[in-house]
Formats: structure tokens, C-alpha cells, sequence
């Protein structure tokens, strides 16, 4: 049996622009949907008016920061950064002709700074926002126009990086529109879920697309979509039960099954058809669909349980994707269940749906990090939690699966996604900031930096098996 990882695969973080960069009108940058959500995807609008404050303005600045932040990764032996492009940088409202220099020029010296310390970049096309205008003058992703405006943004940022970046994803955790509409797909208000569906049509559209034009631009490079692994168990062996895991697993292994084989499956046929939902469709959205992607990325934090019993599931459900707690499970300080063994189960899972390559591009633990009267953070819990998971991404490897690399989530304290919280804390770097913007901004090291550097060193022989 394999005793390290493979020798390509890919050790690092992953970021996001809105959770990390700040800058938030500077260089001509638009208003995004993250910016008028400042508590967060699960919070309310709000309208943004000269000299008002969110944590997410500043976040922790990385875009005057961000050489001395890659200086830290590539300590740690990064060979991979997740990072993603902020649709507003480059097309201000979304749907200009012309994009912003000033934009596509920062995103040259972040690609270049990468470069310099010999890691590579991971960029996500759409992490978590979209152009605020083009929720208010079209109506967000129900509007068939945001397609054509998707595909110019990705040829456009894949024409200026071609010989920068060769691994791409399209749209982060793309099935988490059924759950936060207006951070998915730019849906406001009371949408039905055929509103919701139809402007998932046209993101799996203009995600085809963009799979199709990455292949054009960039021949050596390769292109995936990213899903939110959100693995679910029945709550007991009785068949209703297993009958329910399968239906509640397949609302997110969906888009999957679109992004990695080219069609509706006829489940969600179905589904559609009982629920009286009706595609707007055109000839060319299915020839757009067949360009599939050449791996499959994905988020794993948590897993759940699903049962037929309506009434228990309304007394059991929590955590942020409603899913039913396992009695057999431990949660982090956020409610959200601890399950190592659950990776394993994903990966194999996956790899037995698609047979294509396997990208682990979130994991982490939030915690409430505190100094102690040294000014050290020992992490033990994070350190703990995230040996325990590698462990078993090891497992899947010796399973026969194919994996690409980890970029752990946050490698860098960050503002968390649900609520924009400074609290929650994921890194192995500890930011000096507070919620409400105080702070030197300054980088520390945490127990957890020492740990991963090992374990990046030693290719994970220094795992605790």
C-alpha cells in the first residue's frame, strides 16, 4: 500500500475575492451581490450608501497584502492556490463591451506573484457573487441574457491569463442556488422553484460554454465545475429511509451529472414533471451542455441524514443546508457534523458516478482561535480535524481513486461566507482583525502552519494513521 501521496499532487488553500481581497470600490471595481449582502449570503439587501461599513470593504486586504500572504503559503510548500476572479473587477455592471484594465492588471501581478514562488493558481470564474447590475437591470441568471454575458467575461479572462493559469472552475458551489437563490443565480424576492431551476438552465448553460470556449483558448489547460459535497446517509436502514438519502443526494449529484455527462438525467425529468416545472429552453442550450468538464472539484465540511419521516426530519433538521443530524457524530462550534470518514465515502462515490479526476478544493474547520499569554494560537482541534480527513483522502487514493490535490479552506483568517463573521476562524495564519474593522491587520502563525508544512513536506507520512 501507497504510504505518501502521490508526487503531483497538489498541496495548498483556497480563497475567494469577496472573503478576502477588500478593495471593494477601488480600480473602478462594481458593486457585486456580495456587497449589498453584508451579513452574509443568509442576510438581508442592503442598499449601500456613502460612508456605511461592512466587515467585507476591507475583509483582510489582501489586495495590498497579497505578497506577503503568498510568501507565508509558499513557507507552508503551497504548490496550489484557489483563488477567484471578481466578475466586478472586470465588467464593472456585467454587461459592458469593454472590460476594466485596471482589473484584469491586478489580477496579472497576483498570477505573477504565484508564479514567482513556484505555485500554482486554481481560479474559480464565479465564487459567491455576481454584478449587482445585472440583478437589477435584468433580473439575475432568469434573465437568458446573462449567458452571453458570462461567456464574454470567461473568454475575456481567458485570453488575458492563457499562459498564466491552466486550471479553471466555473461557478463554486453551483447547487448551493437551491439554497441561497440571490448569491446562486441573482434571484431576489419570492422565486418559485421553476424560477430558481430556469436560471440554473441557464448557468449549466453558459457553464457549457465556458468549458467549450477554456478548451478553445487555453488547449493545455483544463477546466471543472465545483459542487458542494453535501452527503447524505439514511437516518436508519428502513428502505423509506435509504429511499430518501437517494432522492435528497441526487438535488446536488444533478448538476453533476450535467456538468460531467452532458444531459438531464431523467430523475430530475421527472421531478420537473410532478412538480409542474417547465424549462424555457433553446436547440442551442443542449449543445452547449454536451461540453462537459475534465474533472470534478468540490467542497466537503459536513455530513447529514435524510428519513421519510416528515415529522422527525422537521425536529431533527439543522445546520445551514437543513440536512438531519447523525446521532452518531460530533459538531464544530457552528453546528456542523465532523465526519472524516464521510470524505472517503464522497470520493469513492464520485469517482464511481464519473471516472474523471477528483479536485478537493474546500476543507476546514471554523473555530474561535484564541491567543494565549504568549500571543500563540495552538490550534490542536483544527490540527486534529484536518489530519483525520487526509487520512482518508489517503484511504481513497489507495482505493483507487483518482485525486488532484487539497487546498485546504482559508488558509488565511477570512470573513466566513454565511454570515461574514470574523469570529469563525479557518487558518492556519491568524489575521488581528475584529468585526467591527479594528485591528493591525497583522499575520501570525498559528500551530497549525508548522503542522501543515510538515505534512506537505513529507508528502502526509507525518499523518497520525
Amino acid at each position: 500500500m501507497k504510504t505518501q501521496f502521490p508526487d503531483d499532487f497538489l498541496w495548498g488553500g483556497a480563497l475567494a475575492a469577496n472573503q478576502v481581497e477588500g478593495a471593494w470600490r477601488e480600480d473602478g471595481k462594481g458593486l457585486s451581490t456580495s456587497d449589498m449582502l453584508p451579513e452574509g449570503i443568509f442576510g438581508q439587501v442592503v442598499e449601500r450608501r456613502p460612508g456605511d461599513f461592512s466587515i467585507k470593504d476591507i475583509a483582510i486586504d489582501f489586495y495590498h497584502r497579497y505578497p506577503n500572504d503568498i510568501s507565508l503559503f509558499r513557507e507552508m510548500g503551497f504548490t496550489c492556490l484557489r483563488v477567484s476572479v471578481a466578475w466586478t473587477r472586470i465588467f464593472p455592471q456585467g454587461d459592458e463591451r469593454e472590460p476594466n484594465e485596471a482589473g484584469l492588471a491586478w489580477y496579472d501581478k497576483l498570477f505573477d506573484e504565484l508564479a514567482r514562488h513556484g505555485i500554482q493558481p486554481l481560479v474559480t470564474l464565479s465564487h459567491y457573487e455576481m454584478p449587482w447590475g445585472l440583478v437589477q437591470n435584468y433580473g439575475g441568471w432568469g434573465n437568458r441574457k446573462l449567458i452571453a454575458f458570462f461567456e464574454r467575461y470567461a473568454r475575456t479572462v481567458f485570453t488575458r491569463y492563457r499562459s498564466k493559469v491552466k486550471l479553471w472552475l466555473t461557478f463554486n458551489e453551483i447547487n448551493m442556488s437551491l439554497h441561497a437563490p440571490l448569491t446562486g443565480v441573482g434571484l431576489q424576492g419570492d422565486c418559485t422553484k421553476g424560477d430558481i431551476y430556469q436560471a440554473i438552465h441557464h448557468q449549466l448553460v453558459a457553464s457549457g460554454l465556458a468549458v467549450k470556449a477554456c478548451h478553445e483558448l487555453i488547449p493545455d489547460a483544463r477546466i471543472g465545475n465545483m459542487l458542494l459535497g453535501g452527503l447524505i446517509y439514511p437516518l436508519t436502514c428502513k428502505p423509506e429511509d435509504v429511499f430518501a438519502a437517494l432522492q435528497e443526494n441526487r438535488r446536488w449529484q444533478f448538476f453533476g451529472d450535467v456538468q460531467c455527462r452532458g444531459h438531464y438525467p431523467g430523475y430530475i425529468k421527472r421531478d420537473f414533471r410532478e412538480q409542474g416545472i417547465e424549462l424555457q429552453t433553446e436547440p442551442a442550450d443542449f449543445d452547449a451542455l454536451r461540453h462537459t468538464v475534465d474533472f470534478i472539484s468540490f467542497s466537503y465540511y459536513m455530513s447529514g441524514c435524510a428519513t421519510a419521516d416528515v415529522s422527525q426530519a422537521e425536529k431533527l433538521r439543522g445546520n445551514i443546508l437543513d440536512m438531519v443530524p447523525n446521532p452518531h457524530l460530533e459538531s464544530s462550534e457552528w453546528g456542523w457534523q465532523i465526519d472524516p470518514i464521510g470524505l472517503r465515502t464522497l470520493l469513492n462515490t464520485l469517482w464511481d458516478r464519473y471516472q474523471k479526476p477528483l479536485f478537493i478544493v474546500e476543507n476546514g474547520l471554523g473555530a474561535q482561535d484564541k491567543p494565549d499569554a504568549d500571543g500563540q494560537i495552538n490550534d490542536d482541534y483544527r490540527i486534529r480535524y484536518i489530519n483525520d480527513h487526509l487520512v482518508q483522502v489517503w484511504e481513497a487514493i489507495n482505493d483507487g481513486v483518482e485525486v488532484m490535490g487539497y487546498t485546504y479552506w482559508g488558509p488565511i483568517d477570512l470573513i466566513s461566507a454565511s454570515k461574514a463573521e470574523v469570529a469563525k476562524r479557518y487558518g492556519f495564519i491568524y489575521v488581528d482583525l475584529n468585526q467591527d474593522g479594528s485591528g493591525t491587520l497583522k499575520r501570525s502563525r498559528k500551530k497549525s502552519f508548522y503542522w501543515y508544512r510538515d505534512v506537505i513536506n513529507s508528502r502526509g507520512a507525518t499523518l497520525k494513521r
